[in-house]
């Protein structure tokens, strides 16, 4: 094959041990070998590859073409065991980045508030978030659907995965914020996809080639079955899980949007190779009232009375989180000093009054952002007086960000100490994305901890408590106890729970090598089986990122599960 790529190939081609060895892992649980690691050079690259996969799948049956960013999916995404290519080497440029007058462009709605878009955005599919954001910060200007792994992750990723975070409360996901698409579809040719009118979708149907057909096709497919895409919809307002088939026709507005399906789709329907975006302004001032609570009785009170302040973000983490940070505090030392890890022990001051009496059972982190001080301060005084009536609750104002920095370090930090100070054992993320409605959290949080606590696992707990939407981390032992068949009877009781609640069971992490088995079980045979038609439509010859979304299966896992 290498002989072969190399006559059109333009970019890096690798196959040495290290870099074999490099691309068989991402953050995930598995490992799967590829033959060989590419590093596109542009997207002709990318087109002609594609085209020779299409001409040359008979000839090597098991080809295929995974697409891959910064390589920091928890769920196996980018993991394949024939062709990676790695758009970070070279695909990684900013095209451009400009303000827009807001006027002339329509809000989008989150709830009750309103999120007019400032900015603009083109970017490669290589380009990591950090540089990104940096880029973008010039301008006053953010992609707000930003992950807790920011300063790792890459945006070809953030798309693949249709990625969420902190402020994905106020803000939505990466889907919300997609202008158009340049791709590649499985025929090795490049397309632009955006929004399109219904003149536009018939003109496009009516084209009669493979992007044609793809329209027509998918059209057919959403208005023949539109009762059940409409059900198959996850209530919760976060999902990851299959294909977004419910979201690409808009029938009301009468816009077809295939970029909707696209995004979150892991590359499974096209590879993208340019990406433009909206963005927001940047909230000038900020504050937080941070929610100590004893037990989680009116929990879902509190987050309703919460979203009435309309917070950028209300996040949560449990007991097990704060017990780790305590015990490992030399771990923040390492990090930040000695002087550092002072001053945040420091800080904790005020709160070691609230330790005597036990450590809360869940902290909750209620942040809220406008152009004045004075506006923050209203909202946030009002937030605080409806937290205060909870007997269970003990509530703090936060005006210092230096100060609201301390409950971000717990937050954005316990994963990385459960990680590394445990020894013999390792993170384990297959149920680490889990959503319900929120209102469901006093019955299931109770319920989901139970059965961790029935396997006598060590892990913890944090997430976006508004969305309902929860990262659960166990540490397992890898080398000695470890059994594929223990992570699946896990998740099948911990995803059974959620769908008896109606939720999701990938809220924003994706379903990659880990969750697809499970998405019959959520979705049903027969939305399961338009997902497997949505996946012929676009890749009859199954070239682009096999396995993921459809094609699954328990015995792939117990097969390229860590060893």
């Amino acid at each position: 094959m290498k002989e072969e790529i190399q006559k059109f190939w333009k970019g890096d081609i690798e196959d040495g041990d290290e870099a074999i060895k490099k691309y068989s892992r991402d953050a995930s649980l598995f490992v799967v070998i590829p033959k060989l690691v590419l590093f596109p050079k542009d997207s002709t690259d990318v087109e002609n590859l594609v085209k020779w996969a299409n001409e040359n799948k008979t000839k090597y049956p098991d080809l295929s073409i995974t697409a891959r960013s910064a390589g920091t999916c928890m769920a196996g995404g980018p993991l394949n065991n024939s062709i990676i290519i790695d758009f970070t080497r070279y695909m990684h440029q900013i095209v451009g980045v400009s303000p827009v007058d807001p006027y002339n462009m329509k809000p989008m709605f989150f709830g009750s508030a309103p999120v007019t878009i400032s900015g603009v955005a083109t970017v490669e599919p290589g380009c990591y978030y950090r540089d990104f954001e940096k880029a973008t910060l010039e301008h006053d200007l953010l992609l707000p659907c930003f992950t807790a792994s920011k300063s790792i992750n890459a945006l070809g990723g953030m798309v693949g995965n249709n990625s969420a975070g902190e402020l994905t409360l106020r803000y939505g996901k990466t889907e919300d914020y997609i202008k158009e698409l340049e791709v590649v579809f499985s025929d090795g040719h490049k397309y632009a996809v955006r929004p399109l009118n219904k003149k536009e979708l018939y003109a496009k149907i009516a084209q009669g080639d493979f992007e044609g057909d793809i329209y027509k096709n998918i059209f057919q497919l959403i208005n023949d079955n539109s009762e059940i895409i409409k059900k198959a919809k996850p209530i919760v307002t976060k999902n990851s899980a299959g294909y977004y088939l419910w979201n690409v026709w808009d029938e009301e507005k009468e816009i077809f949007d295939l970029s909707k399906l696209i995004v979150g789709s892991q590359g499974t329907l096209a590879i993208a190779t340019k990406i433009n975006l909206r963005l927001v302004q940047v909230k000038k001032e900020s504050a937080m009232v941070v929610v100590f609570l004893k037990s989680l009785d009116n929990l879902g009170e509190m987050v309703d009375d919460a979203l009435l302040a309309l917070p950028e973000t209300v996040e949560a983490y449990d007991d097990k989180t704060i017990k780790l940070a305590l015990k490992f505090w030399y771990g923040f030392i390492k990090k930040r000093g000695l002087w550092g890890a002072i001053k945040l022990g420091f800080s904790f001051i005020p709160e070691m009054t609230m330790l005597f009496t036990g450590v809360p059972k869940l902290v909750l982190l209620v942040e809220c952002a406008g152009d004045s001080k004075e506006e923050v301060r209203n909202r946030i005084d009002v937030l605080y007086q409806k937290m205060k009536k909870y007997p269970n609750a003990k509530a703090r104002k936060v005006f210092s960000k230096s100060e609201a920095e301390k409950y971000w370090t717990i937050r954005h930090d316990s994963f990385a100490l459960l990680r590394e100070h445990f020894q013999g054992k390792q993170t384990a993320p297959f149920i680490d994305d889990v959503i319900v409605p929120a209102e469901s959290l006093p019955e299931f949080f109770p319920k989901v901890k139970k059965i961790l606590d029935d396997n006598k696992l060590i892990y913890n707990i944090h997430g976006h408590a508004a969305n309902g939407n929860f990262h659960l981390i166990p540490l397992l032992d890898l080398k000695h106890k470890f059994d594929p068949d223990f992570i699946l009877n896990l998740a099948d009781q911990v995803y059974s729970l959620v769908l008896s609640y109606h939720g999701s069971i990938d809220a924003e992490h994706n379903d990659g090598i880990i969750r697809t088995p499970f998405l019959e079980q959520m979705y049903g045979e027969k939305v399961y089986s338009l997902f497997e038609k949505t996946k012929q439509i676009f890749d009859p010859q199954n070239i682009l990122n096999p396995g993921k979304k459809v094609g699954g299966s328990r015995e792939y896992i117990r097969e390229h599960i860590i060893k």
